[in-house]
């Protein structure tokens, strides 16, 4: 993709290692059905969502609270870290329950992040198919992956400046899917 700097490991965690994590995220994670404000009504986020960290973070009018670190967050934070080299102080988790669960077009590119955000994301759970389009070039043709149980995408560089992403609904039947994305909040 032009303008990107997209990285993606489908097997970053072995099956057994992604089973425990899906596992242990379910049970451990402070989950949360946030409301938006979306097209002048309160509607309900569709999918869970927890926010953990040393930083808080406003998105869609969210200002989320960091949750003290987990032990379990703090290991995976670690093996991404050693992976990509990068650091990171916060992570947003989704818990997307059914194929209805979503995530619409956006990129990560509010000011709290920095110029050139680097977004480190984990999937565990069902596959779900992951998006990208270009923000200025519309007649640049949409990528797609399907993010792999125990998987690894790295967005950085200028990737939220140039491209959008996002996880459509799909009417397939799908298992529920724990996504982790570590950023750096300033």
């Amino acid at each position: 993709m032009p303008d990107a700097e997209v990285y993606y490991e489908p097997t970053f965690f072995s099956k057994e290692e992604s089973n425990r994590y899906f596992n242990e995220l379910q049970q451990q994670v402070g989950w949360q059905q946030e409301h938006i404000r979306m097209f002048g009504r309160q509607v309900a986020m569709p999918r869970l969502t927890a926010w953990y960290g040393d930083k808080g973070y406003t998105y869609s009018g969210l200002q989320n609270e960091p949750k003290p670190w987990l032990p379990l967050l703090l290991e995976l934070k670690q093996a991404v870290e050693l992976r990509t080299g990068n650091h990171y102080n916060s992570v947003l988790l989704n818990y997307y329950r059914q194929g209805s669960d979503s995530m619409g077009w956006h990129a990560d590119n509010e000011p709290e992040l920095g110029q050139n955000p680097s977004i480190a994301s984990l999937s565990f759970g069902g596959t779900r198919r992951f998006g990208f389009r270009q923000r200025q070039n519309k007649e640049q043709k949409n990528h797609y992956l399907t993010l792999q149980h125990g998987s690894l995408l790295l967005m950085q560089g200028p990737t939220q400046h140039f491209w959008q992403h996002s996880i459509p609904k799909t009417a397939t039947a799908v298992e529920p899917r724990i996504n982790l994305t570590f950023r750096f909040v300033y």
